[in-house]
């Protein structure tokens, strides 16, 4: 429930940027308001309850995490603000001390009091969401008027330009950017289809049992990890950058032709980056789902559908990698007339894709959500490899280069899988832990092969990583 209002809350926001101002239209609290009532009906009176002997406090539960997403919606804005400006060191501080203290109080929640139930998580997220706020404020507050920010000709000067406000002589509202909200708010309720489309499809239809829906969940956190802290912060600094490099709408040919050129590069650079990432690991992924599903939960996770689960996930993993990139470019290269064409392809893959999730989980359970998932996400990376391939024709450069390893590599990658799939057959995983030690061994050798041949063949990728990509960061770090 709380991800489902947390994207509606943050989707529909009218913003405006401009040298001499730079204000929020914000309708986002009355909007949030309106739309937490509902959703909390939703979840109480319209969909399956648990048996409150089971799950007890589930109704105050559901209205501490539509307060948390209210709560959130404080923090938006400010998070808008640092991301056009690039500040990334406070948006990693800011989530890691909301995460740890997240974390935190469940653990001693949980250990201390575990018949709170419900009220545990709910409380934990309620903290979560008002460690952002409390980051985010106390930055700016320290931040603006300071000599820092005159040095950096920072547009704000002082607090009260953080509140909604209008300029004299100028409109509220900006309709042409308003316009482009819109095009995006739709871009993204169709996205939020793709990406979570099986939430709603298990929610709604009940086509798996809550232990299933249970087990699924765990697998997919766990695999989705590596894209959350991987490929999402790549992809959200990649789009600032390409969105401030292009010019949005214009053909490469009207572009300044040598921000065209490094455009190129870091997009043939990056996707060569996430292809070798994802690469990796797919193929040690199949051999060693079974092995960290049972150190992660034990036998109740490692004897049904979990491994199967999470090597399905695995492959996935290399699909979202991918797309993640290519999306990111074209997004940030797409008119808003592109933008609007496009919403009507996503409006035929989230149909395409709710029916595919609904018929694959029938005939396969849970992986029929990740084999749904999987093919949605090959069309979407089909559509942005056309995209990019006609944006770049009438141009020298060729991306897409950047998603053809050396045969070396491959071959590296092939005989990791072989020998990681023999030895999880010979040692793992009910010979005890020494086999299971021989077991990560075996998987840490093919690894460090892999690494090697990467850093031998893929040299132009390694020259980015060293100086381009990890002196971007540590500047921003710093």
């Amino acid at each position: 429930m709380f991800r489902v209002l947390t994207f509606l809350l943050n989707a529909f926001t009218l913003r405006f940027v401009s040298k001499e101002l730079i204000g929020v239209v914000n309708v986002r609290l009355p909007l949030g308001v309106l739309w937490a009532s509902l959703l909390v009906c939703v979840w109480l009176w319209l969909l399956e309850v648990p048996d409150p002997l089971t799950i007890p406090h589930y109704g105050p539960a559901v209205g501490l995490f539509a307060l948390a997403a209210l709560q959130e919606l404080l923090a938006e804005p400010l998070w808008v603000l640092a991301q056009a400006h690039m500040f990334v060191r406070l948006k990693v501080v800011a989530e890691s001390l909301a995460m740890v203290a997240k974390c935190v109080l469940t653990v001693v929640l949980v250990v201390s009091a575990p018949q709170w139930g419900l009220y545990i998580f709910s409380a934990a997220q309620l903290v979560y969401t008002g460690f952002l706020v409390l980051c985010y404020f106390v930055y700016f507050l320290r931040f603006l008027g300071s000599g820092e920010a005159n040095r950096k000709y920072f547009p704000l000067q002082r607090v009260a330009d953080l509140l909604p406000s209008s300029v004299e002589g100028e409109p509220v509202i900006d309709w042409t950017l308003a316009r482009l909200t819109w095009s995006f708010f739709k871009q993204s309720f169709l996205k939020q289809i793709l990406t979570e489309g099986e939430r709603y499809v298990m929610t709604f239809l009940n086509v798996l049992s809550f232990g299933e829906q249970g087990v699924y969940d765990i697998v997919n956190n766990l695999g989705s990890m590596v894209a959350r802290f991987i490929f999402l912060p790549i992809e959200e600094s990649f789009y600032v950058f390409f969105a401030k490099v292009l010019e949005r709408g214009r053909d490469v040919r009207q572009q300044k032709q040598e921000e065209v050129a490094i455009a190129a590069e870091v997009l043939e650079c990056l996707l060569k980056l996430v292809l070798v990432i994802g690469l990796i690991i797919t193929v040690f992924g199949y051999a060693y789902s079974h092995l960290a599903l049972d150190i992660y939960g034990g036998s109740l996770l490692s004897s049904g559908a979990g491994p199967s689960l999470l090597r399905c996930y695995s492959s996935y993993v290399l699909l979202l990698a991918i797309n993640g990139i290519t999306e990111c470019f074209v997004f940030a290269a797409m008119s808003k007339e592109e933008v609007d064409r496009y919403n009507l392809v996503m409006l035929a893959l989230s149909i395409s894709f709710l029916l595919l999730s609904y018929m694959l989980t029938w005939w396969a359970g849970g992986i029929g959500f990740i084999l749904a998932n999987c093919l949605n996400m090959g069309l979407r990376i089909l559509h942005s490899l056309f995209y990019i391939h006609r944006y770049f024709l009438s141009s020298q450069w060729t991306p897409l280069r950047g998603l053809r390893p050396s045969p070396l590599l491959l071959l590296a990658l092939a005989l990791s899988a072989v020998l990681t799939a023999l030895s999880e057959g010979v040692f793992c995983c009910d010979g005890g832990w020494l086999l299971r030690l021989v077991h990560i061994a075996v998987g840490a050798g093919c690894l460090l092969c892999v690494l090697v041949t990467v850093l031998l063949t893929e040299t132009k990728l390694v020259q980015f990583v060293r100086t381009q990509l990890l002196p971007r960061y540590g500047k921003k770090h710093t």
